[in-house]
């Protein structure tokens, strides 16, 4: 049975067509005018009596009635307000359990929606789902009070309706509770294999369960519907950041119906069943990604955009030239067009330039040789001339990083106090007391063939050949570059993947999920606890069995010490150990937003989570002006 909600879209696509016709159709109408008409006339006149032949000119006025052809003036039909959007890449999945990736997650944060939010500016949290939550007084229950009057809706591409979904006897499905128990569980569950599980891990029962540990199901989780609005999430030690942790994709509520009866397909266009401001309208894979706005929202009048028309387009320079053909309404400015840019009087002011929270670093992969040992690693991050690279390459102003949380985030050294900077002789004397050790040469390094791995782009392409180059210059070694597909390559570089398939060294970027350095070093780097893709402390190959180590058992420490000075202390020396003493990554820069935006669009560049294109407006007119239309 239909949801009393249902929105013939269909009906109104049909009219505005009829409109359009009709406005079209060539007309006739009947015109009278007055016309002065000039003739010649002969007449016979008696002159001295004789007939005389006299010719000469009459002008008259004359009613003359015409049937003219009119064609009408077609009618002005009003188009949704909608943002030109690149991807950048195929999302790899809008599944809110199995999502890791920067463009997966900007698509879920605006079709999802989870417990909480973040202000799209500042970053701070926000109720969600939930209007407010309360904490026990020692820490380590939550109770979130939720709404119950946000729907789950399926938006059917063939007839343009919008529907709330109904169980078996027919009763509309709201989002409560039970959604969030089921997600979180799913997400915990070592079948759905969530790369974002361990966000999970403070949640009681929930890394036993997902580390299959025998005795633990997935009612062991410290997560309760206490009612239908109202949960309750039990953690095993307190955590000042949990709120932030609750917003995440991995813990937003997921249709239980909808996933057992599609099962992988569930997310497919027009079988995903989704609560956010947005639905999918259209998902051809490889190629564009459509999202339309969900009237059925009880916050749909605030949502302004009305579509997101989303390519897919890796080439910066191709998306940058779409943009510069005003076919895409943002764009990040790729490398070599900043000088262009800035120096552009029109273009220079639609550059937004700006500190950003994120880090771009290069990963070694520490149990696969020659980097398997420390002084090589050190090595090839002191090679690294990041002032240079900024400079001549990125130009947008980045920090020099080596230490791997940017300025802004709790817990974040200030830049340049920890971790291995740009310094040539110290890296070459790293690799020359690696090369003594083994009794080779140099020339038979390189015979080994050190391979640094990047996903497809062009920006990519660029610091790679920078860096490359680099690591020859000062150290003589010769580095083979390789790139994958977005896809493909999130997939090479876990630490399930063969060694002997791994690059040496792979580069990859971190944005801030909260703004706290358990997001950072714990999550990221902690050999037993996340997915430690830099596979740190590795008993074996695939790092099934690891070893902990001093910065395990710090970030640790860290995540559990309720002292904001004692965390920030262990933070900075987790941060010195992983840059310095196991040189586990060369961090290269902290972000700045290097981006182009349209002067009829008005948005934020979320510090973070994804971007909140709901919340983003456009001139409509301004747009329709510059595309002509």
């Amino acid at each position: 049975m239909l949801g009393k909600h249902k929105v013939g879209l269909l009906l109104a696509a049909l009219l505005v067509l009829a409109l359009a016709l009709v406005a079209c159709q060539p007309q006739t109408a009947e015109t009278v005018r007055e016309v002065v008409v000039t003739r010649v006339v002969t007449e016979t006149v008696v002159e001295e009596g004789e007939q005389v032949e006299v010719t000469r000119v009459v002008t008259e006025t004359e009613t003359v009635t015409e049937v003219v052809e009119v064609t009408a003036v077609p009618e002005m039909v009003e188009q949704p307000v909608t943002l030109r959007w690149n991807w950048g890449a195929e999302p790899p999945s809008l599944d809110p359990a199995t999502a890791e990736d920067s463009t997966s997650i900007d698509a879920i944060t605006n079709i999802f929606m989870g417990l909480t939010s973040t202000d799209p500016v500042t970053g701070a949290v926000q109720p969600g789902l939930a209007t407010e939550w309360d904490v026990s007084e020692d820490g380590t229950v939550y109770t979130f009070h939720m709404r119950d009057d946000v729907p789950w809706v399926n938006y059917d591409p063939n007839t343009g309706e919008w529907s709330v979904s109904t169980d078996a006897d027919g009763n509309e499905r709201y989002v409560n509770a039970n959604d969030i128990v089921y997600g979180i569980r799913r997400s915990a569950d070592p079948e759905t294999a969530s790369p974002y599980a361990y966000v999970l891990y403070n949640i009681v029962g929930a890394q036993e369960f997902n580390s299959g540990e025998e005795g633990f199901t997935a009612e062991d989780i410290g997560v309760e519907a206490i009612d239908d609005y109202t949960l309750q999430i039990t953690v095993k030690s307190p955590a000042a950041y949990f709120p932030a942790i609750a917003g995440l994709w991995t813990l937003m509520p997921q249709p239980q119906w909808a996933i057992e009866e599609w099962g992988n397909k569930w997310t497919e266009a027009g079988l995903i069943v989704t609560n956010g401001r947005y639905g999918v309208e259209e998902w051809i894979h490889g190629g564009s990604l459509n999202l339309v706005k969900n009237p059925l929202h009880p916050e749909a009048d605030s949502v302004q955009i009305e579509r997101i028309e989303g390519v897919m387009i890796v080439e910066d320079s191709t998306a940058f030239a779409m943009y510069e053909n005003n076919e895409l309404d943002t764009q990040n400015l790729p490398l070599p067009e900043i000088d262009r840019v800035k120096a552009d009087p029109v273009l220079s002011e639609q550059l937004v330039n700006a500190p950003f929270p994120c880090t771009y670093y290069y990963g070694f992969t520490n149990n696969k040789p020659p980097f398997d040992d420390q002084r090589v690693r050190a090595a090839f991050s002191q090679a690294i001339d990041r002032q240079s690279l900024i400079d001549n390459v990125t130009k947008g102003g980045q920090e020099p990083a080596t230490s791997f949380a940017p300025p802004g985030i709790f817990g974040a050294p200030e830049p340049g106090t920890v971790g291995l900077g740009f310094d040539p002789d110290a890296a070459n004397a790293a690799l020359q007391s690696y090369l003594d050790e083994q009794g080779i040469t140099l020339d038979e390094f390189n015979a080994e063939g050190i391979t640094l791995m990047y996903n497809t782009s062009e920006g990519h392409a660029a610091i790679a050949a920078a860096i490359q180059q680099m690591w020859s210059d000062v150290l003589g070694v010769n580095v083979n570059v390789e790139n994958q597909e977005w896809k493909v390559y999130l997939q090479t570089i876990k630490n399930e993947t063969p060694l002997a398939e791994m690059p040496h060294i792979w580069r990859l970027g971190w944005c801030a999920d909260y703004a706290d350095e358990n997001n950072w070093v714990f999550e990221n780097f902690h050999a037993e606890e996340s997915e430690n893709q830099p596979r740190r402390n590795c008993v074996d190959d695939t790092c099934t069995e690891v070893t902990l180590t001093e910065f395990d058992n710090l970030v640790k420490d860290a995540q559990l010490s309720q002292d904001p000075a004692e965390r920030e202390q262990m933070y900075h020396e987790a941060e010195r150990i992983l840059t310095e003493v196991e040189t586990a990554i060369a961090p290269i820069y902290h972000y700045t937003t290097v981006n182009m935006v349209k002067p009829w669009l008005t948005r934020s560049f979320a510090p973070v989570g994804g971007d909140q294109i709901y919340t983003w407006t456009i001139d409509q007119a301004a747009q329709a002006e510059a595309l002509g239309s």
